[in-house]
Order: structure tokens, then C-alpha cells, then sequence
């Protein structure tokens, strides 16, 4: 059964329940491996993809945009650029550092180009850059929308203060505002996101879709004491595993997953899914063999009591 699409926040996007993380793509994916997962989400329904133009500058050899222009061959090579909602970011690449309104706009065209189609469904600011006024920020990324370039905007990594100010100024202006926020937000990183940030996405009408949903693999269970994965991301996860924190949330994972029938990694993102806000958490595959885990999240509902299990276990 293919899950109800949810809207975005105030925008006239509609997306399946997880967004799929494309940070793997041209990094410990290549572009065959990436094919097989993306094929594989949206043949279950998925249509949100998340990406960024530094995807994966940071590999050796790699000058970022890997991940853009696989999913851009992808879309071409399946013809379903129209079923697919595609969210990209500016302001991260080496070559496009910040946010000025001139950097801003030559990201858009870079993305728009290995992407290979007219429009990016949903335009994010990476990172905030407090050197740039906001109004100069909001501006630009109007001009977009106006140009039919990208359809609505976001903004991540951004201070509760800015965003408000952000959502003010396009609000008095007439401008294209933020309908959704992507912040760090998971079972064992709550504290960045939950507070002033949450109360005002909550307050504004926007939604948020986070990012680590999983806690770079830490969420699902495969990272134990005294257990090694290979894995790119294994020394963070691997931490986490040791802290006491991190012990008592596999502890509940495990009770609520087995309860279920479920994997540790579903019973993390329905939490998460759960959580006021939240419209969209996002997780990455490298492997069509991790991916039911993840896609298991649209349909798996907890009870009051097993969310409640989880929130505690995550305060210790």
C-alpha cells in the first residue's frame, strides 16, 4: 500500500513520510548502487529527495555536485521528473561559499544544470551566514521563485533569532518565505533543535525535515559496545554507542522494535516522525538492502506509551 503524501508545511508540496537522504550518492554509492536505491524508494511510493551542491566535495577526487548529477541522470534515464519532489542547498561548496545574492544565484544555476531539469522543487540555505543581511538572503531567493527557477525555499542550519527575522522581513515585504526548516534533530540529538528553534517553526507554520535522522547509523542498532562495522561513518556512530545515553536508547529501541516485529532504525524515524513539527525525517541508503527499514517508517504507528519509552530513555 503506497503511504498518503504530506504536505510541506504552507507550500503546494506534497512528499512521502521520508525523504531520502542523496549525501551517499557519489560518495559510498556509486552511481549504479544509487540507481538501484532510488529506484527502489520510488517504486514504494517515495518521491522527496534531499541533496546539496557540496555533495561530496569532501571526498578525495571529488569536486562536489556528485550527488546532484547522479540524481539528475537518474531522473532523465526514468523520465518521472514530474514525480519527483527534488530539495537542494546553497552556501556549503568551497566555490560558493555563503550567501550572498550573486552566490546564491550561481548555485542555483550549478544545481539546475547537473540536475538537468528547469526548476528545484525545494531551495534550501545550507548554513546561515550572519555576514549577509537577511533581507539581502530573502530577496535572492524570491527572485528565484519569481523566475520559476525553484518553487518554494527553506533554510537549515539557522539560529531561531535569524529565522524569525527571515519570515518577518518576507512576510512585511511580500516576499517568498521559508516553508520549512531542516535542522539536526534525532533520538540522541534533541537539544539543538527542540526549544526556540522548534517554538518557532511551530509559531510561523512551517514544518521541519531533519537531518541524521538516524545519528549517521548509530539509530539503527548495528553499532554496539565492543561491535566494528565498516562503515564511512562507523568512528561517530561508534561513540555514541559507548555513552550512557546512547546505551539506554538501543535498550528502548530494542523493546519497541521487538514489540512490533520491527527494525531498530524504523521505531527511530517513527519517533522522530512523531515529534510536533515534523512533517518528513531524512534517511540515507547505500544499499537497496537498507532501504525497507527505512521506507517501514510510513506505516508503522507507536502507542503513546512506547513513544513516551523513547522520549525518556533519550533524556538520560
Amino acid at each position: 500500500m503506497t503511504s498518503p503524501l504530506r504536505p510541506l508545511g504552507t507550500s503546494d508540496l506534497h512528499v512521502f513520510p521520508l525523504a531520502l537522504g542523496g549525501n551517499v550518492f557519489g560518495w559510498s554509492a556509486d552511481e549504479e548502487r544509487s540507481f538501484a536505491v532510488l529506484d527502489a524508494y520510488a517504486a514504494a511510493g517515495g518521491n522527496f529527495v534531499d541533496t546539496a551542491d557540496v555533495y561530496s566535495e569532501w571526498v578525495e577526487g571529488n569536486e562536489g555536485g556528485e550527488s546532484e548529477t547522479i540524481i539528475g541522470r537518474w531522473l532523465a534515464a526514468r523520465g518521472n521528473r514530474s514525480d519527483i519532489v527534488v530539495a537542494t542547498k546553497v552556501g556549503a561548496h568551497s566555490r560558493l561559499k555563503g550567501l550572498s545574492a550573486p552566490t546564491i544565484k550561481a548555485g542555483a544555476e550549478e544545481s539546475l544544470r547537473r540536475l538537468g531539469t528547469d526548476h528545484i522543487d525545494l531551495y534550501y540555505t545550507h548554513f546561515d551566514d550572519e555576514s549577509v543581511p537577511v533581507e539581502e538572503i530573502v530577496t535572492a531567493l524570491d527572485q528565484l521563485v519569481r523566475d520559476g527557477k525553484v518553487r518554494a525555499v527553506a533554510a537549515s542550519n539557522i539560529s531561531p533569532e535569524r529565522l524569525r527575522a527571515s519570515l518577518d522581513f518576507a512576510e512585511a515585504e511580500g516576499l517568498a518565505r521559508y516553508v520549512a526548516l531542516q535542522p539536526e534533530y534525532n533520538l540522541v540529538s534533541r537539544a539543538k533543535y527542540e526549544g526556540p528553534l522548534l517554538d518557532t517553526v511551530a509559531e510561523t507554520g512551517l514544518v521541519a525535515v531533519p537531518y541524521y535522522g538516524l545519528a549517521s547509523g548509530f539509530l539503527t542498532g548495528k553499532y554496539r559496545p565492543g561491535r566494528t562495522v565498516e562503515s564511512v561513518r562507523a568512528h561517530g556512530a561508534s561513540q555514541l554507542a559507548g555513552t550512557t545515553r546512547g546505551q539506554a536508547v538501543l535498550a528502548a529501541l530494542d523493546e519497541v522494535a521487538e514489540a512490533h516485529s520491527a527494525e531498530p532504525a524504523t521505531v527511530a524515524l517513527a519517533w522522530l516522525a512523531s515529534r510536533p513539527t515534523v512533517a518528513a525525517p531524512i534517511a540515507s541508503a547505500r544499499t537497496v538492502e537498507q532501504l525497507p527499514a527505512l521506507l517501514a517508517v510510513a506505516d508503522l504507528t507507536l502507542t503513546d506509551a512506547e513513544l513516551a519509552r523513547l522520549t525518556a530513555a533519550s533524556e538520560g
